[in-house]
């Protein structure tokens, strides 16, 4: 006679389960021929270390797939129905075999398989639902993004090609106009690229806070501390180096990040916008260090900004103190934003490079 070993079986609407007590179980043979399934295999069960079998004719056909998963102390089988249902009773023949027992630690009614069956489908639409919400948000901060960048481009441009079209036309003299012509376009987009330091806080975009931070009050600084406040300053020709070179740049950056939006790239645009800063941004540091040099006589006589100290000690505190302090933060700046480049510069070349190879 054949050893037989314990049965534990369970059911949902779709699926029949088998649990065989089979210590490691090995050589094990599963066939299944529409309502019948017949195991074999070695193992350790009820009757110590031998070759166990059973046979069982199901109460209605399954499916011939049939998967099984042997752990340590057990075989686990799950077989599909053939027709989608519940089964009043495992086995075709009324009197179950004496092997066979319910599976109570999987065992459900049909009533509680009713509701398994409800609160994985809430799940599955709770995820779905999130999921939409989630591809909501992103769509609305991508076209959030596209719009900022959009417009910034579009002053930025504005800026360079007047500026380029009245050095053309007027020469030298356009150097001396530069504020009066175009300091309220640049005053909207510099207003404007302070959103830039919140998207990077707040994990819009992935880029330091630090190095956009410094990047946008220094230049805010020197457009309204130094040209904005000090009405000498507006028709020294400086103004005009340091508008040119601030959008020379951005003229690159806010169409590359654009494109970014849509996952779309150009490789010429990217090329340039990870390379035009490279002279371009040194150039635009000097500019500002010479216009601040430039201001600090103007501060000294208006005594715009100065600190006024008790009568008796009768004098006050200039704000070209402030003003040396600010040249040495501004190279060191300078500094933390080239490096910060160069990282964002060589980590762009070197994953297109990994990926051409």
């Amino acid at each position: 006679m054949p050893l037989t070993p314990l049965v534990y079986w369970a059911q949902r609407h779709d699926d029949i389960y088998l649990r065989v007590e089979l210590t490691d179980a090995q050589n094990i043979d599963v066939q299944v021929h529409e309502k019948m399934l017949q195991f074999r295999a070695q193992g350790h069960g009820a009757k110590g270390q031998n070759e166990y079998e059973f046979s069982l004719e199901f109460l209605l056909p399954v499916k011939l797939e049939v998967s099984h998963r042997s752990t340590q102390r057990q075989v686990n089988i799950t077989l599909q129905k053939e027709q989608r249902g519940w089964w009043e009773r495992l086995t075709l023949q009324e009197r179950k075999p004496v092997f066979l027992t319910p599976d109570f630690d999987r065992w459900l009614d049909e009533s509680d398989a009713e509701m398994e069956i409800r609160e994985k489908e809430d799940k599955k639409n709770r995820l779905k639902a999130s999921r939409h919400e989630e591809e909501g948000f992103v769509s609305l901060t991508t076209g959030y993004l596209f719009v900022y960048n959009l417009v910034q481009f579009l002053g930025f441009s504005w800026i360079f090609v007047n500026m380029t079209v009245r050095l053309f036309i007027f020469g030298q003299d356009s150097l001396y106009d530069t504020f009066h012509t175009i300091s309220d376009v640049m005053f909207f987009c510099q207003i404007l690229a302070s959103v830039e330091v919140l998207n990077a806080a707040f994990g819009v975009v992935r880029t330091g806070v630090i190095p956009t931070l410094i990047q946008v009050v220094g230049r805010n600084f020197i457009l309204f501390i130094i040209f904005g406040s000090v009405e000498e300053m507006h028709n020294q020709p400086v103004v005009f180096f340091v508008f040119y070179l601030w959008s020379a740049i951005e003229i690159f950056r806010y169409p590359f990040y654009m494109l970014g939006c849509f996952n779309t790239e150009w490789k010429t645009l990217t090329w340039l916008r990870y390379t035009i800063w490279i002279p371009l941004y040194p150039l635009g540091v000097v500019a500002e260090a010479v216009a601040v040099v430039q201001s600090i006589p103007i501060f000294d006589e208006t005594k715009l900004f100065s600190v006024p100290l008790p009568k008796a000690v009768g004098t006050s505190i200039s704000f070209s103190y402030v003003l040396y302090v600010y040249l040495v933060l501004m190279f060191l700046g300078l500094f933390i934003n080239f490096r910060h480049l160069y990282k964002q510069r060589k980590r762009r070349f070197r994953t297109k490079k990994r990926k051409a190879n």
